[in-house]
């Protein structure tokens, strides 16, 4: 006779414990080695933290050579800028991005996310990394000022930007060959005629409180401004619609981490989500460009030296994060000065400025559908990879209510 294995639990809750679903974990190996491509592959938390941290190494991958050398740039993009450059632009854009900054978005995410539930509760089954793709687009836009689009469909364009399914890896200066290059560039082209142009035409005649409206007061030019709209804004929209999916995808395959989330502060909530991103991080490697010759652990990488960091791999370091490091427990304890993400929103000064928006956003958003009762999975997500971004893709994640017009626990959202 044999018996169903008890299923994990979080050693520091007693809960059921989760384990990734876009992977299989592989707790790192060791901390640095060279693989077959010539990059110095970084496994281990402390030496990729001190990779990022590194004022000797600039930034590579994302395309980073192809639009650092694109036409009409005097000023890197903030992506890629180093030095005074990028830390005088971080500073500058901050307020967009605080927490005080980002609770004056909250109104305008409580009723947009209000409208997408109004969408599940009319009876049929959709998509949800549609509403969250809706979601993490519009967020995006008002916080960078693309709010005056000459057509609809603005997530279509920004996301055949970056599903052409190229390898954005450095070296790679068209993802995909020829023909997706000159693909890639038709979707720009788009993009700025049909969305970035309008609203700059439309701040040029009266600035906004957005990130457009700012670059104007500094003197950017179309082109600038085109190529921050595609950092800030896909980072943003392309990002946070992945998290969205996978996090609903835990709390929908675990009732009790689904209930301690629902009925959660929000503190415990942001602690679920961030616990959540440390296992699912939705760009799995970084990659960095030793400007001189580096020492990681005590290996010399040389200069020119292409360093990839996988964050996926150091998010599960046990040595910082402590025993089961591949389970999901929210009340994991952390060494001081690590965050519950761990490396998922990346560290130091390239840290993404738009951390706290991505879990204001998705809290609000997840929250109002997880409360209901009757909320069902029809299909769960087919995974793949997207390799401009680094990360998982989930599509076809299919949710319905079950029986129109339930009503919801007695904790509102």
């Amino acid at each position: 006779m044999t018996t169903n294995p008890e299923p994990a639990r979080c050693p520091f809750t007693g809960q059921v414990a989760s384990t990734p679903l876009t992977h299989q974990p592989t707790p790192p190996a060791q901390s640095i080695a060279r693989d077959e491509r010539g990059f110095y592959r970084v496994q281990s938390f402390g030496s990729a933290r001190e990779v990022l941290r590194s004022e000797q190494v600039k930034q590579a991958g994302f395309m980073a050579e192809v639009a650092s050398s694109a036409p009409g740039l005097e000023r890197q993009p903030v992506l890629y800028a180093e030095g005074e450059h990028h830390h005088e632009m971080r500073r500058s854009t901050a307020r967009y991005f605080t927490p005080t900054g980002v609770e004056g978005y909250g109104p305008f995410i409580a009723r947009f996310a209000d409208g997408l539930i109004a969408r599940l509760m009319r009876g049929s089954e959709v998509k949800l990394d549609d509403l969250s793709l809706d979601l993490a687009v519009n967020v995006a836009a008002q916080v960078v000022g693309l709010t005056n689009s000459r057509l609809p469909g603005m997530s279509r364009r920004v996301m055949a930007f970056v599903s052409g399914g190229g390898d954005s890896a450095p070296g790679q200066t068209t993802p995909g060959g020829r023909l997706e290059g000159w693909r890639q560039y038709a979707d720009v082209v788009l993009f700025y005629l049909l969305d970035v142009k309008p609203a700059i035409q439309a701040r040029r005649r009266e600035r906004g409180d957005d990130l457009i409206s700012h670059l104007l007061d500094r003197g950017y030019n179309d082109a600038e401004i085109l190529t921050e709209c595609l950092t800030y804004g896909t980072a943003g929209m392309v990002t946070t619609r992945e998290f969205i999916s996978v996090a609903a995808w835990h709390l929908l395959q675990n009732p009790d981490l689904r209930g301690e989330y629902v009925h959660g502060t929000e503190r415990e909530r942001h602690a679920i989500l961030h616990e959540i991103l440390r296992l699912e991080p939705v760009v799995s490697t970084l990659y960095r460009r030793a400007e001189e010759d580096l020492t990681v652990n005590g290996q010399t990488v040389p200069r020119g030296s292409v360093i990839a960091l996988d964050i996926q791999t150091a998010n599960m370091d046990p040595a910082v994060v402590g025993e089961d490091p591949t389970t999901l427990c929210p009340a994991r304890p952390l060494p001081r000065g690590v965050t519950a993400p761990v490396l998922s929103f990346g560290d130091g000064h390239h840290r993404c400025p738009g951390a706290f928006l991505a879990i204001k956003e998705s809290d609000v958003f997840l929250r109002r559908l997880l409360v209901w009762n009757d909320l069902e999975v029809v299909s769960g997500p087919e995974v793949s990879r997207n390799e401009v971004v680094k990360g998982y893709e989930l599509r076809n994640f299919r949710i319905r209510l079950g029986r129109p017009g339930s009503a919801r626990p007695t904790t509102t959202a």
